[in-house]
């Protein structure tokens, strides 16, 4: 079906999320069975056939236990991702006192579309960036960094606060955590099968003395070489609908910023200022998936989770009728502009300030009290004693 509307291309993107989060389900299974076959290769040679059914019949009894694990790991997510993300990011909950200027920014967007209001948090890094996090209405938290409201007017962190407060509303938060949890699941379920078969060896005894007399030989090799494909393509899968999920959040979230403060170009020159500048010392990279902008360059941006800021903004001008000013070049932070300030010097005295010797005049009255002496009078200089 086609979208047109932005709510239609919101409510279709959930659909396509929605398949996309599943996708990534099924890649843990993917992972199981490859990690099966590997298990089963390794611990003798077969025929090929043998070795896909044995571990078919491994994946069949491993199930409940992929599942649940899964399971937990989400639940662990849910319960602690919170915790885990300001440790590492060191952000702290603000409130209106500490706060107020950005509290209330965001609690006006909140009021004008009867939203509930999120925690407001701080994170001390002269990076320009901010994110949401929350998998529900109590946990919804909005983390904006020292460097954003420093170099941000009031429109524009309305803006960026409103991109975030979309993403909340359209339930991308929730599903970009989900996604880099089960994405990470797949990495832990790797290790894991890899250590319980090559360790215990559970599953392939009994495949063998079930089909011992139909073994055959030769496929062991050709089972490792689908196995380790299976990883590979499930790991570049996992990458891939990240990928998918985050790229095109990111412009909803932009045009829903300018539908919540109807300004697309404070919304343009708040990218034009985090352009470049968003990167988080010590924020791993399923950190840095959920922020404004993540920036990367060279080749690591083939592995890009956000839109170029060119993209992004080109569409905000196609679409919004905002106004691109360009590249814009920020002031250092006061600590450094203080740093490399010189101290200002008396300027020379003009000519106009001068008596004819070229010493500097003095006021009107000496500090004493007299006149002072070499101070002009009514109809010329004084003349000299």
């Amino acid at each position: 079906m086609a979208a047109y509307g932005l709510y239609t291309h919101i409510r279709a993107n959930r659909i396509r999320s929605g398949f996309l989060l599943a996708g990534l389900f099924l890649l843990v299974y993917v992972l199981t069975y490859a990690g099966a076959l590997m298990a089963e290769a390794f611990s003798g040679d077969a025929s090929l056939e043998w070795l896909l059914r044995a571990a078919g019949r491994d994946l069949i009894a491993a199930l409940p236990f992929a599942t649940i694990g899964t399971a937990v790991w989400v639940l662990i997510a849910y319960r602690f991702h919170q915790a885990m993300i300001d440790a590492v990011t060191s952000g702290r909950d603000v409130t209106r006192n500490e706060e107020p200027r950005l509290y209330n920014l965001l609690e006006n967007l909140c009021i004008s579309r009867g939203i509930a209001m999120p925690r407001v948090k701080l994170v001390d890094s002269d990076a320009l960036n901010a994110f949401a996090t929350g998998l529900n209405p109590r946990q919804y938290a909005i983390s904006v960094t020292r460097g954003l409201t420093e170099h941000l007017d009031d429109a524009e962190l309305e803006a960026v606060l409103g991109h975030e407060l979309t993403h909340i509303r359209n339930g991308d938060v929730r599903m970009m955590i989900i996604a880099v949890v089960i994405a990470g699941a797949i990495s832990f379920f790797a290790e894991l099968f890899f250590r319980m078969f090559f360790q215990s060896g559970i599953g392939w005894r009994t495949s063998r003395r079930r089909d011992d007399e139909r073994r055959g030989s030769g496929g062991a090799i050709f089972a490792i070489v689908i196995a380790v494909v299976l990883i590979a393509l499930a790991w570049l899968l996992s990458i891939m609908i990240r990928f998918a999920l985050s790229r095109r959040r990111e412009f909803l979230a932009d045009a829903g910023s300018v539908e919540l403060t109807k300004n697309p170009d404070a919304m343009i020159t708040a990218l034009r200022k985090i352009e470049g500048r968003g990167e988080l010392a010590g924020a791993t990279s399923a950190v840095m998936e959920l922020c404004v902008d993540n920036p990367r360059e060279g080749f690591v941006d083939l592995f890009a989770t956000h839109p170029p800021i060119e993209r992004r903004i080109a569409a905000l001008v196609h679409f919004a009728g905002g106004h691109d000013p360009g590249p814009i070049v920020l002031p250092p932070p006061a600590s450094e502009a203080e740093e490399t300030s010189v101290p200002d010097e008396a300027p020379p005295p003009s000519p106009a300030e001068t008596n004819e010797g070229g010493k500097p005049f003095l006021p009107e009255h000496s500090p004493l009290g007299g006149p002072a002496r070499d101070a002009p009078g009514p109809w010329g200089p004084r003349p000299p004693d």
